[in-house]
């Protein structure tokens, strides 16, 4: 059974940190991109930060250069998120999204979110 969980989420005052972390298990971890993705509320999903499948390859969205980074362990078969001088502007539902293209196959697995809320 598939399954990709996130957790790590809160409340947290403006200039703090939190890490969110994206368990998976069911499938081939270490084959899959991770990808962490962001709602706020009245906003279209937005793509935060990815990492490649061996981590030799990261991106971020401008928005959070400099202050996340995205990381995974492939042995855990987990992701994480490091969220440093965090933003009210930061606050969404943050989801953890795995991807693995083969040829002309798309296999892609969400997790249910975990609420980030940036408030003093």
């Amino acid at each position: 059974q598939v399954q990709v969980v996130e957790s790590g989420g809160g409340l947290v005052q403006p200039g703090g940190s939190l890490r969110l972390s994206c368990a998976a298990s069911g499938f081939t971890f270490s084959n899959y991109r991770m990808t962490w993705y962001r709602q706020a509320p009245g906003k279209e999903r937005e793509l935060v930060a990815a990492i490649s499948s061996a981590g030799g390859t990261i991106n971020y969205a401008d928005s959070v250069k400099g202050r996340f980074t995205i990381s995974r362990d492939n042995a855990k078969k987990t992701a994480y998120l490091q969220m440093n001088s965090l933003k009210p502007e930061d606050t969404a539902v943050y989801y953890c999204n795995a991807t693995f293209i083969w040829g002309r196959n798309e296999f892609a697995y969400w997790g249910q979110g975990t609420q980030v809320t940036v408030s003093s």
